[in-house]
């Protein structure tokens, strides 16, 4: 009777310590991936806030060029820079819901990120446990 129940503990150690360690490499990839993500938020949201400093720039910039043509007379030069301007206000707006899309799937990734190192790490603790109570 010993022996069959020996036999069959170390069957299902066997069988569950390859599972075990699947679901830390599962974890691992996890960890990483979120990494990655974060970092590639990151990189969205410095291009999008340049791109909205150059926006604004370029608003700047069609603002005077409609008083100096307003000012002139030059009143078909004025309609074209005022479809310029509205073009970049468009972008801006654009600009500014890409970068706050961004800035919360920012913050959800960082969140799977605190969650998977700390499903590994209780993984981690769980198996050091199992080591521990086998010994």
């Amino acid at each position: 009777m010993r022996g069959r129940f020996a036999l069959l503990t170390a069957l299902a150690l066997a069988v569950s310590v390859p599972a075990v360690l699947s679901a830390q490499v599962v974890g691992d990839s996890a960890v990483k991936q979120d990494r990655k993500d974060v970092r590639h938020d990151r990189k969205d949201i410095r291009h999008d806030t340049r791109d909205i400093r150059q926006d604004r720039r370029d608003i700047r910039q069609d603002r005077r060029d409609v008083r100096e043509d307003v000012k002139q007379g030059d009143l078909k030069d004025a309609r074209q820079d005022r479809r310029e301007l509205r073009g970049d206000r468009r972008d801006v707006r654009q600009d500014r819901r890409d970068r706050r899309h961004d800035v919360r799937d920012a913050h959800a990734d960082r969140r799977d990120l605190r969650q998977d190192r700390k499903d590994v790490h209780q993984d981690q603790e769980h198996q050091q446990q199992k080591k521990d109570s086998t010994r």
